[in-house]
């Protein structure tokens, strides 16, 4: 069966994310049966990080402050988790069906494919997210 999105659900999900006035830094979309539907959304990213187990496959947009003493910035990522134990068929799907997350999920500045939890790590995607960005003037990082 062709797997759906429920995109009303999916777009709410996607918009909490990217309001400046809200809290929450990121939101999952899991598999339910054949469709794709918002799986929680929060303000703690290791509440993310949680969800991203062996057995899990699951797609995840967040939200990553970066920048330097005199500029913050969000920057948005899109991960794609594909855990150990998802056999090679779910494997090949996701990246079929990740078509369909990204008619919702346009805007981010780089998009990960992770099966590794080392690269979950907060700090590894704002250090991704900040060379993706081009130049980077933190003085205080000399």
């Amino acid at each position: 069966m062709a797997t759906r999105i429920d995109k009303e659900a999916c777009r709410e999900a996607y918009n909490l994310v990217r309001d400046d006035s809200s809290d929450i830094c990121w939101a999952s979309f899991k598999y339910d049966g054949s469709t794709i539907v918002p799986a929680g959304h929060g303000s703690d990213y290791e509440e993310f990080r949680s969800q991203c187990t062996d057995d899990n496959r699951l797609f995840g947009f967040v939200r990553i402050t970066t920048g330097d003493a005199m500029s913050k910035r969000a920057k948005f990522t899109l991960i794609t988790w594909i855990g150990e134990n998802i056999s090679g068929l779910q494997r090949a799907k996701i990246s079929t069906d990740k078509t369909l997350v990204k008619d919702i999920v346009q805007n981010f500045a780089k998009e990960f494919m992770i099966s590794d939890p080392r690269e979950l790590e907060e700090d590894y995607l704002r250090n991704e997210l900040k060379k993706a960005g081009g130049a980077n003037y933190d003085a205080q990082a000399e």
